[in-house]
Order: C-alpha cells, then sequence, then structure tokens
C-alpha cells in the first residue's frame, strides 16, 4: 500500500524483486540493466558500454569482433546484438581484461586481431586479413590468391600439390622438377606406381628385372654385384657363383681347392680308383689326382730287385744307376746280400756285388779285379 509494485502474470512484486526477477544482469560489471538498450553476445548480456575489445577496450557493441583465446584454431568473426528494456541506466566502464578469465575466449575487434593474430602470407609476405581465406600448409601460409604452383603459377586451392622446403607445386611441376626417376627407363615414379629400392637406387616394379634372363625380380631373392647390373639368384649362381671343377654344379658349402680349381669334397677322388682324396696324401699327373697307390702303380719308377714301384713315402730313399733303380734296402749284393747302399760295388752282368764278393769270385778264374763303382 502507498508503494509502486509491478505485476507479472497476476502477480505482485516490488520494484527491487521484479527488477531481480526479470531485468538482465551485465556480465561486466554485474549490475541489473535497466537501461533501454543493451547487448546480447557469448551467451550473456552487457551494458551496451561494457562490451569491449579485450585489447584496447574499443566498444564493440553492433561491429564485428572475433573470439581469441587458447581454443582458436581458426578466426570467425561474430555480431553482437542490442535488446530493449524499458528504463536507462548508466555505468562506468570496467577493463575488459579484468571480465574474462585466461581460459576463455576473448573478443576482439579487428584491428586488434589483424594486428596480433594474423598469419604472414609466405608469398607476397602481407598479413592475410579476415576477408581472406588463410590456406596453410604445415607451419606456412598463403592468401587464397597467392597459393598457385611455384613454376606454372597454377592454382592449387582444392587440388593435389608437394612441397619441396616453403614451396609448392603441381603434381606435373613437381615431377619435373624433383621427382625420383627409375635407374632403368629414366622416367618418373607416378601416384600408386610401385617402387622397388635399394641402398640409393631406385626401380618401378616391371623395370626391376634380371640382366640376363629378363624376368621380372620382384619380392625374389636377388644380386647387385657390381653396384650396376641386378641378377636374379640363380642367373648370378649360374655366372659369378664357384662350381665344382668336376660335376660342374655349384659349391654351397665348404669344398677342396686343387690346382686353383674347386671341388666338392665327395667329388674330389683319384681318377683311377675313385677313392676319396679329401685329407689323403695324393700326387697328380697332368692336372689329374691320383691316391698314392695309384700313382705308385701307374707311375713310378720300378725297384730292379723287387719289382714294387718306388714311391717315396714315408721319405723312403732309393738308388739309380744306369737306368736301374732299387729301394735302398733292396741295393745289396747279390752273394751275400749284404746292403750296398751309400758303399762302393761292382756290377756283374745284372748282378750288383761288393767288393770281397768280386774279388772273392774273380780269385777264382783270371784276369784283374775291376775297380768298385758307387751309386
Amino acid at each position: 500500500v502507498d508503494l509502486k509494485y509491478c505485476i507479472n502474470l497476476d502477480k505482485l512484486f516490488c520494484e527491487r524483486h521484479y527488477a531481480e526477477n526479470f531485468k538482465p544482469r551485465c556480465s561486466a560489471c554485474d549490475e541489473l540493466i535497466f537501461s533501454g538498450q543493451y547487448t546480447k553476445a557469448l551467451g550473456k548480456d552487457w551494458h551496451c558500454h561494457h562490451f569491449c575489445c579485450w585489447h584496447c577496450d574499443a566498444n564493440l557493441t553492433g561491429n564485428r569482433y572475433v573470439l581469441t583465446g587458447k581454443g582458436t584454431t581458426a578466426p570467425h568473426t561474430h555480431s553482437s546484438s542490442t535488446s530493449t528494456t524499458p528504463t536507462n541506466n548508466h555505468q562506468p566502464l570496467p577493463s575488459s581484461r579484468n571480465i574474462f578469465s585466461l581460459t576463455d575466449d576473448h573478443p576482439c575487434c579487428l584491428s586488434c586481431f589483424e594486428q596480433n593474430f594474423t598469419h604472414v602470407c609466405i608469398n607476397c609476405e602481407k598479413v592475410i586479413g579476415l576477408d581472406s581465406k588463410d590456406m596453410s600448409y604445415k607451419d606456412n601460409h598463403w592468401h587464397e590468391g597467392c597459393f598457385v604452383c611455384g613454376k606454372c603459377r597454377i592454382t592449387l586451392v582444392d587440388s593435389p600439390f608437394a612441397a619441396k622446403e616453403s614451396r609448392i607445386f603441381c603434381g606435373p611441376c613437381y615431377d619435373a622438377e624433383f621427382a625420383a626417376r627409375c635407374d632403368a627407363c629414366g622416367e618418373t615414379f607416378k601416384i600408386g606406381h610401385r617402387k622397388m629400392e635399394y641402398k640409393t637406387r631406385k626401380w618401378h616394379d616391371r623395370c626391376f628385372k634380371c640382366v640376363s634372363c629378363s624376368a621380372e625380380v620382384g619380392s625374389h631373392s636377388f644380386i647387385i654385384p657390381n653396384e650396376k647390373d641386378v641378377y636374379c639368384l640363380p642367373c648370378f649362381e649360374d655366372k659369378f657363383a664357384t662350381k665344382c671343377n668336376k660335376c660342374k654344379k655349384i659349391m654351397t658349402t665348404g669344398g677342396v681347392t686343387f690346382k686353383n680349381e674347386a671341388w666338392h669334397r665327395e667329388c674330389f677322388v683319384c681318377c683311377n680308383c675313385n677313392t676319396t682324396l679329401t685329407g689323403q696324401k695324393f700326387a697328380s699327373r697332368n692336372d689329374k689326382p691320383y691316391c698314392a697307390d695309384c700313382f705308385g702303380e701307374l707311375f713310378a719308377k720300378r725297384c730292379t730287385a723287387c719289382c714294387k714301384p718306388i714311391t717315396g713315402a714315408g721319405g723312403t730313399r732309393f738308388i739309380s744307376f744306369e737306368g736301374r733303380h732299387w729301394h735302398s734296402h733292396c741295393f745289396i749284393c747279390a752273394l751275400c746280400k749284404v746292403s750296398m747302399a751309400g758303399k762302393g760295388f761292382i756290377t756283374d752282368g745284372e748282378d750288383i756285388i761288393c767288393p770281397d764278393c768280386a774279388k772273392e769270385k774273380l780269385m777264382g778264374g783270371t784276369g784283374a779285379v775291376p775297380a768298385p763303382s758307387s751309386a
């Protein structure tokens, strides 16, 4: 009674409670807004003169602005809207830097945004403003009109491109300038083509062939012996691998070397009796290996006394005289059987006799005793 009051939905309110329940509250100064106009932005209500740029405090009501903050990855402009309320009220202007926390997105006028947050085009070195599309790749940025091939200048917007350092190129120009080329045909590698690489060399899958049989190597084993020619494993082994001198097959494990030729152990046998010679004493004749027994039977000199071959095995000494040969132990006097090795002797026809036997034999006849000989 006798006080001003307000009615809402048939309910009575004093002016204070009516305002607290139905008037907007400024997010900047936390006071109720009684003015005829106020700003709605960022999901909040503001006195028109309290919605300001975070950097320069310029009034943003009715103007375009940008939200900046930790979560901003690309600029988007916004416009504030105004609403009306029945009364007017003016509040002092708070500082915008005291309104938002550090984790909020902050409103920024276009001028401050371009000074503090926009990128510089790597091509023309001018600022990329809000009204220009910012094209970016890694840490580089371009105006939409500057995003062109570094050689032919064709636009690369919405097109595939390749980068070399800080420059961008269309596919054909990049291939012509920088793309790797096949070591065989010299052509570039197109997208989707399989590429074979070995050390610093590269081939198309279809060009990676054996130089000998021309078969595509693909994922099979290969060898490049001279850092130039590619061989499949069978062709390499056929051309370069060590082969057994007898069977002509490839040596895959350790063998025997004889006369600078390689042999499988099982192939290195006496060429007369086929006895394996690995780990055995042997001799050669006309570059052919023989076991000691066969070599003696076939090629060794034979003892005049026992007719057995004189092989010299075990350091056995032998004696030669006038085209005849004896084992040292077979060189004995034909009469008394005493060894004549290293002693003087006398020939009596085919026999060898010692000087004493020769003297006794000759004393029974006539004539002088011949002088003894030595082997």
